[in-house]
């Protein structure tokens, strides 16, 4: 009898196990479901996935009675594991992402990786703040730049309604080395190039759209020991060089065409890229470019052209040096004589002779536009010609508009030749 009352006993603790157990399953579940007009994301706790409404788990998250019993669990998120914790005295929330990633459309299709992220948390009613920290890997003493610990830190506000989250970032000025560190720590070019100069940034994100505005700040950016003087008396593979000066009309029109302040930036062009950024964010891929030519030099000769943020980053090394090494005149003259015009075809006298049976020198003004407006998709470009007898004539109208240093009456009939030209195709 005993035995079997023990038994009894054993199968009732267990069914009130269970039974508490899924009650409190459903009464989580019930409690975070996303109500009709919440923002919804799915969350995994072991082996167990559930939906639910963002708002609220935020608003259970950073509540003195809940967050305590979450201190110490991990949630696999989209972002990566994240782990929370807990400070009393300051009734603050503290993530930890390790590691976390990103895919970021605007920045190509590789995910942005970060060895570490921690957040904290503090909410008062729909208000939020805190700061964000952003490690390197490896021991925090074995830094690029010097510092004690080479941690990237931002300070946070936001503020909670049902469907958003609206955020705003403000990133104090750190060295560039650091940003480097902590967003590509692999680069080859940290090891051997001396790069000085801060970078700051305040931000603002929307979730769960996923879009943002930027105002980066850039001071003292130096590059050095990329060895990119070689490049001074480089040959291009591409074939003869077209030997252009800055004032012919093809180098006029490819100025018009792919980097109007070409002769004022330092190798990057925050007014271009910034719009760029949060218009292919939007997009949710890239559709607007806001390389320079120098930076699109640096693509041709060096990176390649791989979609990710680690060769961006690179570029803009090698684009910053370039400027200081070899000079706007030398990295025009390259950018022409390497460009692509089409399959299997790149160099300004190349494709001069291709196009319009001539030398580059010797192009008419129509004919430098319609070369110039290819250069952002040649094969499209080529495609159209072959099947239209003519190029897209809305970009041609732009780039024959953007033409600088010339007159009035040339700029006139500059558009009027452009309106009415027919080239033979290719």
């Amino acid at each position: 009898m005993l035995k079997k009352a023990l038994l009894y006993l054993l199968f009732a603790t267990l069914a009130l196990v269970l039974t508490a157990g899924v009650a409190a399953y459903l009464i989580v579940r019930l409690a975070l479901a996303p109500g009709p007009d919440e923002w919804p994301a799915r969350v995994k706790v072991g082996p167990v996935s559930i939906d639910v409404g963002v708002p609220t788990a935020i608003r259970l998250a950073t509540s003195s009675w809940f967050a305590p019993w979450i201190a110490g669990r991990t949630v696999n998120t989209d972002f990566g594991p994240v782990r929370f914790g807990w400070s009393e005295p300051t009734g603050t929330l503290e993530l930890q992402c390790a590691p976390c990633s990103a895919t970021v459309p605007a920045l190509g299709e590789a995910p942005i990786r970060l060895e570490r992220l921690r957040a904290t948390v503090r909410r008062d009613g729909g208000a939020l703040g805190g700061t964000l920290e952003a490690f390197p890997p490896g021991p925090m003493s074995a830094t690029t730049d010097g510092a004690s610990d080479g941690v990237l830190r931002a300070q946070w506000s936001g503020r909670l309604t049902q469907k958003a989250l609206q955020l705003n970032i403000n990133a104090a000025d750190a060295p560039i080395t650091r940003w480097y560190a902590v967003l590509a720590p692999g680069l080859p070019e940290l090891q051997r190039g001396r790069i000085t100069g801060t970078f700051g940034l305040h931000a603002q994100v929307a979730l769960p759209a996923r879009t943002f505005t930027l105002q980066p700040r850039i001071s003292q950016f130096t590059v050095e020991g990329l060895g990119t003087e070689a490049m001074l008396n480089a040959r291009s593979s591409c074939g003869a060089p077209s030997r252009l000066t800055n004032e012919s009309w093809l180098a006029r029109s490819v100025i018009a065409a792919e980097d109007q302040r070409f002769f004022t930036h330092p190798g990057y062009d925050l007014a271009e890229l910034v719009p760029s950024l949060e218009s292919n964010q939007k997009a949710g891929q890239v559709e607007r470019g806001a390389s320079t030519l120098t930076q699109q030099l640096a693509k041709l000769l060096v990176t390649g052209g791989e979609r990710s943020a680690d060769r961006k980053l690179r570029e803009l090394l090698y684009a910053v040096e370039m400027e200081q090494t070899l000079g706007k005149a030398r990295i025009l003259q390259l950018y022409l004589d390497n460009a692509p015009w089409g399959p299997d075809l790149c160099g300004a006298e190349a494709a001069a002779r291709r196009y319009f049976k001539r030398g580059a020198r010797n192009l008419e003004p129509a004919q430098a536009v319609w070369l110039a407006a290819m250069l952002n998709n040649p094969n499209a470009a080529i495609e159209k010609w072959q099947r239209d007898g003519n190029i897209d004539a809305a970009r041609a109208k732009t780039v024959a508009e953007g033409v600088r240093g010339i007159t009035k009456p040339q700029r006139d009939a500059l558009l009027r030749n452009v309106a009415t030209a027919h080239f033979a195709p290719p």
